[in-house]
């Protein structure tokens, strides 16, 4: 099990936005995290990471067998969980290329990006002059998404969240995210050979029709509503909206 999630609940500014979460992901596994706007699902991500604002008032996280719920973020990364943020911050005298050398350990004084991130820059589209812009800073929403990937490569994390990487980006951008998130997931190992896992927010799933999940969990009012087959999900969602779990949701608790 590489991700253990126990009877979760957090408060924001002292209102409680996530209630009773359980949420196992095991090594080599994609989870799909749907839900309306206001679930939750980006309070999950930020509690999985440690951010302060969050606060967790009951139950634990547990990442490769050790309890990391009072663990700071960078501890956190250390052990291997990395973010794909919808909407990342700039950051104003680091330029991407200096942030690529410290996230995949390179020593910042050498001049040139090592062979491999060189192959993984060119890849996304990044030529050596915007290396040198500052982190996000006038950024175009394709570019953010990429720049965000290209990051995650250079730290190889043993699990992944990704926050929306489908929004605001066309359809020739999400290919090319696609590819790489599947990389970073371990698509292109056979199944019983991946290691690295993840969890991906998405409104309308397009991304899934690129990246495949294992298993798609529904968060409704800060509350996993229904867990299942993705493709079935998605497709009674489409049907019928989150009503459908909702009523999935009060069939279990009958249960």
């Amino acid at each position: 099990m590489l991700l253990e999630i126990k009877d979760l609940a957090v408060e924001v500014s002292g209102k409680r936005v996530l209630k009773d979460i359980d949420l196992t992901i095991k090594e080599g596994e994609t989870h799909v995290l749907l839900g309306p706007n206001g679930s939750g699902k980006s309070t999950l991500f930020m509690s999985i990471l440690g951010f302060p604002k969050y606060k967790i008032v009951n139950g634990s996280i547990f990442f490769k067998g050790e309890d990391i719920t009072n663990l700071s973020t960078t501890e956190r990364v250390k052990r291997g969980v990395g973010v794909s943020f919808q909407n990342p911050p700039a950051i104003r005298g680091v330029n991407l290329k200096d942030l690529l050398k410290v996230e995949s350990g390179q020593d910042t004084k050498e001049e040139n990006l090592t062979p491999e991130m060189q192959l993984l820059t060119d890849k996304l589209k990044f030529n050596e002059e915007f290396l040198e812009r500052d982190v996000n800073l006038g950024f175009s929403g394709g570019e953010v998404k990429r720049s965000e990937i290209l990051q995650l490569l250079a730290q190889k994390p043993d699990f992944t969240m990704f926050d929306e990487p489908d929004s605001g980006v066309d359809i020739e951008n999400v290919e090319l995210l696609a590819e790489e998130i599947n990389v970073l997931l371990d698509k292109d190992k056979k199944p019983g050979q991946r290691m690295r896992s993840g969890l991906l927010i998405t409104h309308l799933g397009y991304i899934l029709n690129f990246v495949g999940a294992d298993m798609a969990h529904v968060l409704m009012d800060g509350k996993i509503a229904c867990s299942g087959n993705p493709d079935e999900i998605l497709h009674d969602i489409r049907k019928e909206g989150f009503k459908g779990c909702v009523e999935c949701a009060k069939c279990i608790t009958k249960s």
